[in-house]
């Protein structure tokens, strides 16, 4: 148990024409974290978006201390931008580490209740499959798309996890130093599963708790048919290919929060 949370949080945002959404996402997530977290940073890392997602980021940077971004030079995929963000936050003394979408489809006003929750636990998912969680503004395609990857990921894993695909996530920062990013291979929405599976390999606590995951705001979603057939094919390697995560700890836990909460990073 962690009775208390770290004084800094940071919270990585990773964007690629995402312009439209940035500046009131921001505002958003400041405004949750003034009360709950009042030490904190917001970290862009952009992918060199022609939008000029990554000048507004700028802009938004030099008129508050709270933000900061990371360029980088290429689009790269999603895991590799939300490792040069965690990589950055711990740098910067990070003690709990939250990833989200840019387009408010993880709703800000959850970060309280997973800031919450990782008083008891080392990484806390915003889960839609839990009691309480759901999504909303999607077909009968992606909804289907995104229940069977999940139970897919569950059923090859071994992992008593509701929602393993998702990407509304907060981290203690000892998972993450804890994790050989070197041995981390998905680039797409794969890496989301990854990441949990590697948590509970070694040993962390995992708590779900409840969110409804809303379609974007603006701008097109990232979703391709490659993203899906990278899950499809890296699941399984997870478990048993050249790499797996390391030996199941004797502490391995999951538990599933019900937390409650207000009525992209997601397959």
């Amino acid at each position: 148990m962690h009775p208390d949370l770290p004084r800094s949080v940071w919270v990585v945002v990773p964007t690629y024409n995402e312009r439209e959404n940035l500046a009131s996402l921001v505002s958003a997530v400041r405004s949750v974290l003034d009360e709950s977290a009042p030490d904190h940073t917001i970290l862009v890392v952009d992918d060199s978006s022609p939008d000029g997602t990554g000048e507004l980021a700028e802009e938004l940077a030099a008129a508050d201390t709270h933000v900061k971004v990371l360029h980088r030079s290429e689009k790269q995929g999603l895991g590799p931008a939300y490792i040069a963000g965690f990589r950055r936050a711990l740098d910067g003394g990070a003690g709990l580490i939250v990833e989200m979408d840019a387009d408010f489809s993880h709703d800000p006003s959850y970060l309280a209740s997973m800031l919450e929750a990782a008083r008891d636990a080392d990484l806390v998912l915003g889960s839609r499959y839990v009691k309480g969680g759901g999504v909303r503004n999607w077909g009968i395609v992606r909804r289907f798309v995104s229940r069977g990857g999940c139970l897919y990921a569950q059923a090859v894993l071994g992992a008593p996890i509701r929602d393993l695909t998702g990407g509304f996530k907060c981290f203690r920062r000892e998972v993450l130093e804890a994790i050989d990013f070197a041995h981390v291979r998905a680039q797409g929405y794969a890496f989301q599963v990854e990441l949990t599976y590697r948590a509970l390999q070694m040993g962390f606590r995992v708590v779900e708790v409840p969110i409804v995951f809303t379609e974007r705001r603006a701008g097109h979603s990232k979703m391709s048919r490659r993203i899906v057939l990278e899950a499809a094919w890296m699941v399984p390697s997870l478990r048993y290919g050249k790499h797996p995560p390391q030996a199941p700890g004797p502490a391995a836990r999951l538990e599933t929060d019900t937390v409650e909460g207000p009525g992209g990073g997601h397959l």
